[in-house]
C-alpha cells in the first residue's frame, strides 16, 4: 500500500479557536503536525475504548488454563487490603 493510498480518507472537524490552539500546542510538544497528533490521539482512544471488545482465540490447552486461572479463588494479601482501605495521599488531610 502506498503512502497516498493509506491517506485516501478525510475526517473533517469543527473546533473553537481555543481548542485548536490547545491541540496545536500539544502537537508541537510531541514534535508532530496537527493531523498526525489528532489521528494518533484518536487512534489511541479508540484502541482503549475497543480493547474489551476484541476477541481472542487460544488453543484448547491454553484456554483451559485461562479458565482455571479465572476460576481460582483470589489470594488475600493483608498489606494490599490495608493499603486499599486507607485514604489515598490525595485524600489525607
Amino acid at each position: 500500500m502506498t503512502h497516498l493510498a493509506a491517506k485516501a480518507c478525510r475526517i473533517d472537524l469543527r473546533t473553537t479557536r481555543q481548542q485548536k490552539s490547545f491541540i496545536e500546542r500539544g502537537a508541537a510538544v510531541q514534535g508532530q503536525n496537527l493531523t498526525d497528533f489528532v489521528l494518533s490521539s484518536a487512534q489511541a482512544k479508540a484502541e482503549m475504548v475497543l480493547a474489551d471488545q476484541k476477541e481472542f482465540v487460544l488453543p484448547p490447552a491454553k484456554w483451559e488454563a485461562f479458565i482455571a486461572a479465572l476460576d481460582r479463588p483470589a489470594n488475600h494479601h493483608d498489606r494490599l487490603a490495608r493499603l486499599m482501605s486507607e485514604p489515598s495521599v490525595l485524600e489525607r488531610k
